[in-house]
């Protein structure tokens, strides 16, 4: 695919924690932003399938979704809705259950195909070890097909669970789905080879706005992040700062 050629480069970037001798200060914690400018960086002077009427609709299309949703996403002090999704491999996964163990990480992400998502969910993967040791885990959420998760999950070696929202029904009560429109939509499948049916499913022209939720064992939200611009992500060392105010 054109899309997945184009957008491929950099996502090997290394982010990996440094390890922690015994007495010295704890390191920082991998940069989402780092590895987005490294990213912007490789596809510098690249060739791009878009012609100035497809970035068009794009910069339409991403202006629309701005005004709809000015303000998406649960915020901080909200309690989280419970929900049962399947994993990669089709079984059952229930919030509430997974809170039983400790706070959970909740990430909502477009998909494979998106390589943003795909910066985050390496940088998040990285900082496991800081958010294990503060007795959280880290889920991931996507409208994809389960088997696109775990073709996912084994290309990238992601360790945390990936959960599909099939009927839209987690995306929208955590206020974060929303409609591609037809004209953004062909321009994606036509230009960049993306089919979103192809992930989704039939007639699931859908995503989700970007989101990250660190939930408490009571599911209320210590911290969010969700930004319309799908290039905003929230920080693993924000991530982890929420997380020690849930483990004083």
């Amino acid at each position: 695919m054109v899309f997945r050629r184009v957008f491929s480069a950099g996502l090997g970037v290394t982010l990996g924690l440094m390890l922690a001798l015994p007495g010295a200060a704890e390191p920082a914690a991998p940069s989402y932003e780092t590895a987005l400018e490294e990213f912007k960086a490789s596809r510098s002077g690249g060739t791009s399938p878009l012609d100035a009427d497809d970035r068009r609709v794009m910069k339409e299309a991403a202006a629309a979704l701005a005004r709809a949703m000015p303000n998406p996403g649960l915020k901080v002090g909200d309690v989280a809705p419970d929900f049962a999704l399947p994993d990669a491999r089709g079984k059952p996964a229930r919030l509430s259950a997974m809170l039983e163990d400790g706070p959970v990480v909740l990430v909502f992400y477009r998909g494979a195909w998106c390589p943003y998502c795909n910066l985050h969910l390496n940088v998040l993967h990285q900082s496991l070890p800081a958010i294990e040791a503060l007795g959280a885990r880290l889920v991931a959420i996507t409208p994809q097909r389960p088997d696109k998760s775990l073709g996912q999950m084994e290309k990238d070696g992601f360790p945390f669970p990936i959960l599909s929202d099939l009927d839209s029904a987690v995306m929208k009560a955590y206020r974060l789905y929303f409609d591609v429109p037809p004209a953004l939509t062909e321009v994606y499948r036509e230009r960049l080879g993306l089919d979103l049916e192809d992930f989704n499913g039939p007639g699931r022209n859908v995503l989700p706005v970007p989101g990250t939720f660190v939930i408490g064992g009571d599911r209320r939200i210590a911290a969010a992040s969700a930004h319309t611009d799908y290039r905003q992500r929230m920080e693993p060392g924000d991530v982890i700062a929420a997380l020690r105010t849930l483990n004083p």
